[in-house]
């Protein structure tokens, strides 16, 4: 490989990687709604010194955490008290511009709030929407997606199974007597895709292996051992044959040899006793 080229893979390499191990942020509670005058606390994960939580609300864009608002320690983000105004969008960024996941916040002043993921999840996840109330927990309530009664729950929580992205909508609920809460976006992820090995792998380990990408494999890796057994055999088969052919004719070589010198000496032993009784006559 020519010099230029070698620079051109290094220079591709390195925005590789500053494109990849950009900064996540992430909030606790992980909730997308919070109760007003709740304690928030924003990081940003895998980022390196300099970033920054900035946020986006209905009176202040691109506002720093630290300067405008909040407190900063670090990559970290701290609000003691949530207030209305504080609901909006929420990411790191960095001193050259590169800039992290959004996230959505909304600070409710009412009585009931739908705790549910902040961040996007995966397809085939198991996702729970719990309806909160200031007053009481584990009451019962209504759940809507995109408007549209979907489910009463008696215990305030609706867990929605293997989710897909038909699953993505905006939820809320409402408790009677209490209220309703305001909606927020349930954001879907593609599942990456699996990846097979040729590896053998353990019974243990093979139960929890998707079942799509499991099935066509032992058909394949069955007829591949086959095919090698009977090239093996084709090639070690003529020699063995070979090898006995061989063995089996010096063996009768070398038995024809000793039946010879037997012959021989017999003779021998015949003519020196004729002698040795012609000698005594």
């Amino acid at each position: 490989m020519d010099p230029t080229s070698l620079q051109r893979l290094v220079f591709l390499t390195s925005l590789l990687s500053c494109s990849t191990n950009q900064a996540r942020l992430t909030v606790t509670p992980s909730s997308s709604q919070v109760f007003e005058d709740e304690r928030v606390s924003l990081r940003c994960e895998d980022a390196s010194d300099g970033w920054t939580v900035r946020r986006n609300t209905s009176y202040e864009n691109r506002a720093q955490c630290g300067v405008d608002w909040g407190r900063s320690a670090g990559s970290s983000c701290t609000i003691s008290s949530m207030d209305p105004r504080d609901s909006g969008e929420y990411w790191c960024e960095s001193p050259e511009g590169s800039t992290s996941n959004t996230i959505t916040i909304t600070v409710s002043g009412g009585s009931v709030i739908l705790q549910s993921p902040a961040l996007p999840v995966m397809e085939g996840d198991n996702v729970t929407l719990t309806c909160r109330t200031k007053m009481a927990d584990n009451l019962s309530a209504d759940f809507y997606k995109d408007g549209v009664s979907i489910r009463n729950e008696s215990d305030g929580h609706m867990t929605l199974l293997n989710v897909s992205r038909s699953d993505e909508g905006l939820y809320k609920c409402r408790v009677q007597n209490e209220g309703e809460s305001p909606e927020s976006r349930l954001s879907v992820s593609e599942k990456p895709p699996v990846t097979t090995t040729n590896t053998p792998t353990s019974s243990s380990s093979s139960t929890t292996m998707d079942p799509s990408t499991t099935t066509s494999a032992p058909p394949a890796s069955s007829l591949h051992l086959v095919f090698r057994v009977i090239c093996h055999l084709v090639v070690f088969c003529p020699y063995c044959i070979s090898t006995f052919l061989m063995v089996s004719i010096y063996r009768e070589r070398a038995r024809g040899s000793d039946h010879a010198e037997q012959g021989l000496d017999d003779d021998y032993d015949d003519v020196m006793s004729a002698v040795t009784t012609e000698h005594q006559f």
